[in-house]
């Protein structure tokens, strides 16, 4: 069973279509029990850093997020709410990640909205995929480079596309909007 976090900030319908299509079986919760017993946990978003981190703080889901052992992929705003910290509303993260999640500068447009090329990607979930294939993003924030970077894209300037460390899989594209690209990713993380 694959746990999708509820937690008001998230696309959890359209990730739900899309472990659906791939032939997985999930729940949507927030249910801190449902979640440990997850073969697999996603974690979406969609909104704004602080309250997010205030629903999770308040339903102690970010202590559970950070205990999880098995593999938990972060969505869009899921991956910057597992970086440390995010100068939307001045946040304090989960720190899954070593990284600080910032505004893009406003010398081009901003919210960074459609499809881009990933750059240098690595590990399994990227299995099958080049650095011809497009995915979708919607964001004005962004995952500084790390050294648990799996891929890139360049906007304005490089950053995250994707993070990995440990069970945690995280990125900052939409999966579940990315078309068939963004199928096979899925997969290949509901796949480990």
């Amino acid at each position: 069973m694959i746990a999708i976090i509820k937690y008001n900030a998230g696309n959890t319908k359209s990730v739900e279509n899309a472990v659906k299509r791939l032939g997985f079986d999930c729940i949507i919760t927030d249910d801190p029990s449902e979640i440990k017993r997850a073969n697999k946990v996603i974690f979406p978003g969609v909104g704004e850093a602080s309250t997010a981190m205030a629903y999770l703080k308040q339903h102690q889901l970010d202590k559970l997020i950070v205990s999880l052992k098995q593999p938990v992929l972060g969505i869009c705003l899921g991956l910057q709410l597992m970086c440390k910290s995010s100068e939307e509303g001045n946040t304090k993260c989960l720190g899954i990640f070593d990284t600080v999640v910032k505004k893009f500068p406003p010398i081009d447009i901003v919210p960074h909205m459609g499809w881009n090329n990933l750059l240098e990607t690595s590990g399994a979930m990227f299995k099958g995929i080049s650095q011809t294939n497009d995915v979708y993003f919607v964001h004005s924030y962004y995952a500084e480079l790390v050294k648990d970077t799996v891929a890139t894209c360049n906007y304005i300037l490089p950053f995250s596309a994707a993070i990995q460390k440990d069970n945690f899989y995280a990125t900052q594209f939409h999966t579940e909007k990315s078309a068939q690209i963004g199928e096979i990713i899925l997969n290949n993380f509901l796949s480990l």
